[in-house]
């Protein structure tokens, strides 16, 4: 069994081509959806494999051996083409099938959030030789994002190594928010804009103060990123079509780039619900404290009704609540635990698509209750939907606590 280091040297070659994504409830089979295999897109198979692409056949396939490196497992998968929608179905999209079930380390429930690294071997050249995956344990996850920038739940990279374009690649499209140079403010073209401004400017851009804070909250994120990469290509786009001196040079770009990528991301979730709750008529340091101070070197997202109240031993416990914000859960929830001590039960807001039932009872006996944006909450097992809050339920419940 191949070391991580090892295998990201022997696989970063640029004749092969990289996808990277976090595993969904629903690519894990954890939703019982039936998929039989991860989801890649159609462009990118159609690329890797253009055998594949036949309409002439219904559903083609093109067997591939296949190496889950991190585990280890060999198998023979198929990727496939449901074209059902050329013979008058209405199914066109292209998984990975084969996988063996629940004893694969890509379709085990367990595996649900995990960041999944596909590499096409010879894919940038041709027909892939062999596919090779890495499914992340514990903060491997760390390793893969400093060499591809965050990759949230949903979202995925396409990568072919040494290849300086894919700096400003990856993500899904919000074409309005992608603001040309004139519309942004003149500072943000010499001092990049700090995430709060960012955050800010998604929205004056979204303001959706008719729809509900879980719907603001997606819109506003995917927003986010779209000014954030915007705002990355005027700004460091010219250095890199321009070209590099030296390695060191270039090395140096990509590393702020993906460490102020990877800041952005860690923040974003945590400033949009600061947003949110400001518009829903939350007062700070009056009905919630964002950043306090819980106990010494403790330092929850979000406190309520405020920091004063859970300082005083005074206040009733039971009307106490804290919110902390992580995109993903997988690996990271047990992080709040003792984010503040005075509160039993701890709310944990996530993007993450699902979660194991047996990762959900860890957190049930933890005391984490889950928040997850309306939308989301069917990519969870349906057992455990009824106890997952949204981020609407949430806020009307901390108003309410008197």
């Amino acid at each position: 069994m191949t070391s991580l280091p090892d295998w990201i040297a022997q696989y970063a070659q640029p004749d092969h081509i990289w996808f990277a994504k976090r595993l969904s409830a629903n690519d894990t089979q954890q939703t019982k959806g039936h998929q039989a295999g991860p989801y890649i897109p159609k462009a990118l198979l159609f690329d890797v494999i253009p055998q594949l692409k036949d309409p002439t056949q219904k559903n083609p396939r093109v067997p591939l051996e296949a190496f889950i490196d991190s585990h280890p497992d060999i198998r023979t998968v198929a990727p496939i083409w449901y074209n059902g929608k050329l013979f008058g179905g209405t199914r066109n999209e292209t998984r990975v099938t084969g996988w063996g079930g629940a004893d694969s380390a890509l379709l085990d429930p367990n595996s649900t959030g995990a960041l999944a690294i596909f590499v096409f071997e010879g894919g940038a050249v041709g027909a892939a030789k062999s596919l090779h995956v890495w499914v992340c344990d514990g903060y491997e996850d760390e390793v893969f994002e400093d060499i591809l920038g965050p990759i949230d739940p949903g979202g995925n990279i396409t990568w072919r190594p040494g290849d300086p374009i894919g700096l400003f690649k990856g993500g899904s499209a919000v074409a309005s928010c992608q603001l040309s140079t004139s519309q942004m403010p003149p500072a943000w073209l010499t001092a990049f804009p700090s995430a709060a401004e960012i955050v800010r400017k998604s929205v004056e851009l979204r303001p959706l103060q008719s729809e509900l804070p879980d719907v603001r909250l997606l819109k506003r994120r995917d927003c986010e990123f779209e000014i954030f990469k915007a705002v990355e290509e005027a700004v460091e786009g010219s250095k890199v079509a321009s070209g590099f001196t030296d390695l060191g040079h270039f090395l140096g770009l990509a590393q702020t780039i993906l460490q102020r990528r990877k800041s952005r991301a860690g923040r974003s979730l945590e400033l949009q619900t600061k947003e949110i709750f400001l518009e829903e008529g939350l007062v700070q340091g009056r009905t919630f404290s964002h950043g306090a101070i819980s106990e010494d070197g403790k330092k929850p997202d979000f406190l309520f009704p405020s920091e004063a109240a859970y300082r005083d031993p005074s206040y009733p416990k039971d009307k106490l609540r804290m919110l902390a914000s992580k995109t993903t859960v997988k690996d990271r929830w047990r992080q709040i635990l003792n984010e503040a001590d005075r509160i039993e039960t701890k709310h944990l807001l996530t993007l993450q698509e699902g979660v194991s039932m047996p990762q959900f009872a860890e957190m049930k006996a933890a005391n984490v209750r889950l928040v997850v944006p309306a939308k989301l909450i069917d990519k969870y097992p349906e057992p455990i939907r009824g106890e997952l809050v949204t981020l609407d339920s949430f806020i009307y419940e901390v108003r309410t606590l008197g």
